[in-house]
Formats: structure tokens, C-alpha cells, sequence
């Protein structure tokens, strides 16, 4: 039987996305986890502000001027001789080979960055511009795509001190990927089709998912090859009904065998149903297409491998999500390595994971509950208090 420890990590709030549809699962043992689709960041002290409804540039007009002074870099994401999918498109700001910010951009491409105040400096207004122009100059912007090359742009002292606008920042097709994030099979959409799968987003976009699945199913019966509407139809599908999700992720990849997105999505679907077995299968498949994995990939990974006693394996793909994920949009990502610790009785390495979620989690419940499994397994192994 689990110790409470691992119940009490169980019950967190399992990523710091938020949208109209979830996305990971929980860490170890408890109820069936809650599985969504789509992810958008949140406003948190290491992540940039989100784009209000006014949109990106709206939102920049309505900021006050001390605001504008060194207080966000603003740019747009395309996708050459293609369309934008309907995901958000992440965008990272790195500086000397560390990421230092992170956003996404919005339907039309374009995003926000509002890196925070520097730890450790003064946080008056009237220091910002100097702290941007101090941290921020020669960093670099790109954007990640699974089967597209990013164009990189280079912060300068004219973004910092007068021109927000960075430019465009361009993903192309990498030819030689053996996975990609937007099937090839959308080019080959016959102009029906290529209506209806418009049509099908905007429709999203208005709150309208009824409409938007009528408008898929439509389009899939014009063109049965279209992968990137079967899995947008399947994600649709994901809370209502898992069974023929699963179905629309599987003609997805009949489709489009290049297409990893479905593969996640099976994935998702198998921690949901507690099928650990078939959840190491789908997370294997997908790395056999992107050995590099996501966030997301390398937790189901983890998580499965937990839940089935390999430990050594759950190690290794919860290493490689502290990797995949330094800003730790997964919250309770690093805990679940602190649970696979703790299981392989490594109490000292547990408790250093444990105690460093406390870094980055606000005060409040969670905050409140990582300190009760710090005590947890500091009564259980006293030796490794220090």
C-alpha cells in the first residue's frame, strides 16, 4: 500500500496550462487522471503575461507608457507557404543557452513576451528598462515546431529602448524530420475540404465545438487522408467520447504515419483509461518518431513506468522531463520524481526535489501540501533531514 505521501502528491493540480480542454495527467497512484487537449501558459512569476482580448498589439496600445518603457518584446510567428495550425506555437526567450521566458502565440501568430523583474534587483518601474537592457540584450527568440526549422532573432538595445516589435520570427519544414507537429497531408486538401477545416476553426474559436465537429466530420468524408482533421476531430472527442477519439487518433496516423501529435494524444487517452501497458507502448512510438520527446511524452512516460514497478525506466523519462521542461510547466513533474526517488529509497534525493518545488510554487495550498510531504518522508527517513 502507497504511504499518504504519495496520495497527498497525487491530489495537486497536475500542470500550470490553462485552456478550454485539460492535458496531463497526475502523478503517482490515486483516481483515474483528468486527460484535455490544447495549452496555453498562465501567469506565473518565471512566465510572460497573457495576450488580453484585445489582442497582442491592443493590449501593448493599452498599457501605460511607463509600462511600455523596456516592459515587453513583441513579435509573429508564419509558417512558410503554410498556414498556422490551430495550436498555439511555443516561443522562447534564451539567453547565454538558458531559457528565460516562454510564450505562445495567439490564432493569427501573434505573441507577447514580458520577462519579470530580475531576482535580486530592485523592482521600482523606473529600473526596468535598465534591467531589460542589462539581461535581455543579445538573448534570442525562436520558435518550436516538432518537423520545422525556426528562424532565430537577437534582442537588441532598439528593442529594449524604443521599438518593441522584433519582427517575424519563420518556421519551415525540416525535410529530413522524422516527425512532425502539422501533417504533410493538409497541402494535399481539396479546396472543399480546405473550407470546411477553416470554417471548423473559426467556429472553435467562437466557442462553438458542435459546429466545429459537424464541419470535421464533413471534411474527413471529402478528403478521408486529411490527418491534421481527424486529430482535431478526435481531440474534440477526447471528454465525451474516449472510444471514438481513440478512433479518429488511429485514422490520424494511418494518414499521416509522420504525424506525432495523435501518438501524444493516444497516449493521454491510455493514462486516462489506467492502461499503463498500453501507455509505454504509445509513449515508445512516439519517441521513435521524435527521440526528443515533450513535456508531456516523457511524464506519461514516467508516470506509466511508475505505476508498473520499472523504476529505473521511470527514473530515466522523469530525468528527461527535467530537461524538456525547466520552467516547470508541469507542477508536479518534479514530484513525481521525488515519488520514484522515494520508492527506490532514496530518500535524500527525494527530499532535495521535493524541497526545491518549493522554489517555484506560490504560497497556498500546494505550497501547503509539498511541505506536508517533506515532513512525511523526513519522519519516515530522519537520516536525510540534512
Amino acid at each position: 500500500m502507497r504511504s499518504s505521501l504519495f496520495h497527498v502528491l497525487f491530489l495537486l493540480p497536475f500542470f500550470c496550462f490553462s485552456s478550454a480542454v485539460a492535458q496531463r495527467p497526475p502523478s503517482a497512484g490515486g483516481p483515474p487522471p483528468n486527460v484535455n487537449t490544447g495549452a496555453r501558459p498562465v501567469d506565473t512569476p518565471t512566465r510572460p503575461e497573457s495576450v488580453q482580448d484585445s489582442g497582442v498589439y491592443g493590449y501593448w496600445r493599452n498599457m501605460t507608457d511607463q509600462g511600455r518603457a523596456g516592459g515587453a518584446l513583441l513579435g509573429r510567428v508564419a509558417i512558410e507557404g503554410e498556414v498556422l495550425p490551430w495550436d498555439p506555437i511555443l516561443v522562447t526567450l534564451s539567453c547565454n543557452g538558458t531559457t528565460s521566458a516562454t510564450t505562445q502565440t495567439d490564432p493569427k501568430g501573434d505573441f507577447l513576451i514580458m520577462p519579470t523583474k530580475v531576482t535580486g534587483e530592485l523592482s521600482q518601474l523606473g529600473d526596468r528598462e535598465r534591467q531589460m537592457e542589462v539581461h535581455y540584450e543579445g538573448c534570442i527568440v525562436q520558435a518550436f515546431l516538432t518537423g520545422f526549422r525556426s528562424t532565430k532573432t537577437t534582442i537588441s538595445i532598439r528593442n529594449l529602448r524604443d521599438d518593441p516589435n522584433i519582427g517575424t520570427v519563420t518556421l519551415s519544414r525540416d525535410s529530413n524530420a522524422r516527425a512532425t507537429a502539422m501533417s504533410a497531408t493538409s497541402q494535399a486538401a481539396p479546396e472543399e475540404a480546405s473550407k470546411l477545416w477553416n470554417k471548423a476553426g473559426g467556429e472553435l474559436r467562437a466557442n462553438k465545438p458542435d459546429r466545429a465537429r459537424k464541419d470535421l466530420e464533413n471534411a474527413v468524408q471529402v478528403y478521408p487522408q486529411f490527418a491534421d482533421a481527424w486529430y482535431q476531430l478526435g481531440r474534440l472527442q477526447m471528454l465525451s467520447s474516449p472510444h471514438d477519439a481513440q478512433i479518429c487518433f488511429q485514422k490520424a496516423l494511418a494518414a499521416d504515419p509522420k504525424f506525432s501529435l495523435p501518438l501524444e494524444q493516444l497516449a493521454a487517452l491510455s493514462v486516462q483509461q489506467e492502461n499503463w501497458q498500453l501507455s509505454t507502448e504509445n509513449t515508445l512510438r512516439y519517441l521513435q518518431l521524435d527521440p526528443a520527446g515533450t513535456p508531456r511524452i516523457w511524464y506519461y512516460s514516467a508516470l506509466a513506468n511508475f505505476q508498473l514497478g520499472k523504476l529505473n525506466a521511470a527514473e530515466y523519462s522523469a530525468q528527461k522531463l527535467m530537461t524538456a521542461d525547466p520552467l516547470h510547466n508541469i507542477r508536479n513533474g518534479e514530484q513525481l520524481l521525488a515519488a520514484i526517488l522515494a520508492r527506490k529509497s532514496d530518500y535524500a534525493g527525494a527530499l532535495e526535489h521535493l524541497r526545491n518545488c518549493l522554489t517555484y510554487t506560490p504560497d497556498g495550498p500546494e505550497a501547503k501540501m509539498l511541505k506536508e510531504q517533506i515532513a512525511q518522508l523526513e519522519h519516515r527517513a530522519p537520516a536525510a533531514k540534512n
